[in-house]
């Protein structure tokens, strides 16, 4: 449930729901960790709170993972009108010292899957401009859509290139094969049981004795 692509602050609100509730679907079948694959890491704090194994969003692997490989990096994203969240991204995250500059190629998120779209042209053009404008070292990829971009990208510009999908992957492989799960104290304890209504009522908590967890509501 939700919309086809994220491309701004409304998209990613009505993203939220769909997400918590395959969350709530991987809790019931045993899952040990989840990624949540789009760069503006929507509802990811949310989805701590439910879930017992770790929650990476790709935005704060990718950031994560570039400032331990260069000095800097620049994030490279599809829309200008969502440059701003990047932004706020890497302030929460504490990487506002290492991120020189976000940069939009201007394409649609859909727009990556359409053949013989300039899409990959567009993106690597941005890229060489912040490693020869901005002063950045290193490439983070702001969307999930360029997952599959990565390796090429970095040969045509010659400098380290971040998919934020599969660092994300890694990233929870090693934390679940350390045993490491996110708290059920504080912060990201499970949600306080209360009615919610209307349309959002199959998603109330249910109290902490109750064996269940929020489940979305069918068509």
């Amino acid at each position: 449930m939700g919309p086809p692509s994220i491309e701004g602050w409304y998209d990613e609100a009505f993203a939220v729901p769909g997400l918590l509730a395959e969350i709530a679907e991987g809790e019931r079948e045993g899952c040990d960790g989840y990624i949540i694959a789009c760069f503006g890491d929507p509802g990811l704090y949310a989805a701590r709170e439910l879930a017992r194994g770790p929650v990476v969003g790709i935005a704060e692997a990718a950031m994560h993972a570039a400032s331990l490989i260069a000095p800097s990096f620049a994030v490279v994203t599809t829309l200008s009108r969502t440059c701003g969240m990047a932004r706020e991204l890497a302030e929460r995250y504490g990487m506002r010292r290492f991120c020189r500059s976000v940069r939009a190629a201007d394409i649609p998120v859909l727009e990556l899957a359409v053949p013989g779209s300039r899409a990959r042209q567009r993106i690597i053009e941005e890229c060489r401009q912040a490693l020869a404008v901005d002063g950045a070292d290193a490439i983070v990829l702001g969307c999930a859509g360029m997952a599959d971009l990565a390796g090429e990208i970095a040969a045509a510009i010659g400098a380290p290139v971040i998919d934020g999908v599969t660092a994300a992957v890694k990233l929870v492989e090693a934390l679940a094969a350390l045993g490491l799960r996110t708290p059920k104290s504080g912060e990201f304890a499970p949600p306080l049981a209360k009615d919610y209504s209307g349309l959002l009522a199959p998603f109330s908590p249910p109290s902490p004795a109750v064996s269940r967890v929020p489940q979305p509501a069918t068509a």
